[in-house]
């Protein structure tokens, strides 16, 4: 039944946006390079003279890159892994980058990777379709295709397919939560020849990504007729179609979240929601944590001093989680 309200909301929210044309200025074709470490670690350094890049020992790990897990059309999409060379606790971790929906690549977490990877964790950073390229939600089918992906191929990486978590930064921290909500969701499945393969995970590591774009906490409330980067995304402001927006916000839908880890900024836009989602998670006594950095940068996870206090949060909630 709720399966089918999920499908039934979906199609409303389609049909309330077809009174208004989709914002189509964005759809460049072009990759948005204007997110990457070098250039945040040089915007941050301004204000916080003290950070450092991370130093990561990728001794007793194995890396492969360019994996093709998906294509669609022409469209070859890539994945990097990240495991340890001895058996390990057999858990895989999808690290999804930021970059506004819009900018970033799936190097920004590689040290994230190799860090938990060095800890016993098999990770894995997929690319994604932005929104210079799709709209909402060719992203979150995306991220479905590589859980997906990894757990066919997951004997190749020593992981147990019933020990997947999904986590992210900024945007990918938003898309985490909303696909780690809604595994097997006919609304966010994007049907194809593995469509038999569940994409529902076991917990959700959110980086300060918003649970919602429609709480009166959330920056896109503030001016909801503005065409900013989650417009270019959803493809409609939040005005012109504010079901669209709930869609879209993995608050909607925590009823059905699995445990789930916020690591934050002391940037309290990006915590929009997280309150209420931890409530309902409590209410239904479910596994939730929360750990905010206090005078931290929005990209405090990717630099010192944030980034090993930041691995060895996720390490002790995964070890919780999974009884370790």
């Amino acid at each position: 039944m709720m399966k089918r309200s999920c499908f039934f909301f979906f199609t409303m929210m389609i049909s309330f946006g077809c009174c208004f044309a989709q914002i189509t200025t964005g759809l460049t074709g072009i990759r948005d390079t204007s997110f990457n470490n070098p250039a945040a670690f040089l915007k941050e350094k301004k204000y916080h003279p003290e950070i450092k890049m991370p130093v990561v020992d990728i001794s007793g790990i194995i890396q492969k890159k360019e994996l093709t897990y998906y294509q669609t059309g022409r469209r070859k999409l890539k994945m990097d892994a990240f495991y340890p060379k001895q058996n390990a606790n057999r858990i895989a971790v999808i690290i999804i980058h930021g970059g506004g929906w819009r900018s970033g690549n799936r190097s920004q977490h590689h040290d994230l990777a190799k860090a938990l990877a060095s800890k016993g964790y098999a990770c894995f950073t997929p690319e994604y379709r932005l929104s210079t390229e799709a709209y909402f939600p060719a992203a979150i089918f995306d991220i479905k295709e590589a859980i997906k992906w990894i757990k066919v191929h997951a004997k190749d990486f020593n992981v147990d397919s019933a020990r997947l978590v999904v986590a992210g930064f900024s945007a990918g921290g938003q898309m985490a939560a909303l696909v780690g909500c809604t595994g097997d969701m006919p609304t966010f499945e994007n049907y194809d020849q593995k469509s038999g393969i569940s994409t529902k995970v076991k917990a959700i590591i959110d980086i300060d990504g918003t649970t919602s774009f429609v709480h009166a906490e959330s920056s896109e409330q503030k001016n909801p007729s503005a065409a900013g980067a989650s417009a270019y995304w959803l493809g409609y402001t939040p005005r012109e179609n504010p079901l669209l927006w709930a869609t879209a916000s993995p608050l909607s839908y925590a009823a059905f979240s699995p445990p789930i880890l916020f690591l934050n900024s002391s940037v309290e836009r990006m915590h929009a929601g997280r309150d209420d989602y931890i409530k309902i998670l409590k209410d239904r006594k479910v596994l939730s944590q929360v750990h905010t950095f206090d005078n931290s940068p929005h990209s405090f996870c990717l630099f010192e001093p944030w980034f090993t206090p930041t691995v060895s949060y996720i390490d002790n909630f995964l070890k919780i989680n999974f009884s370790l």
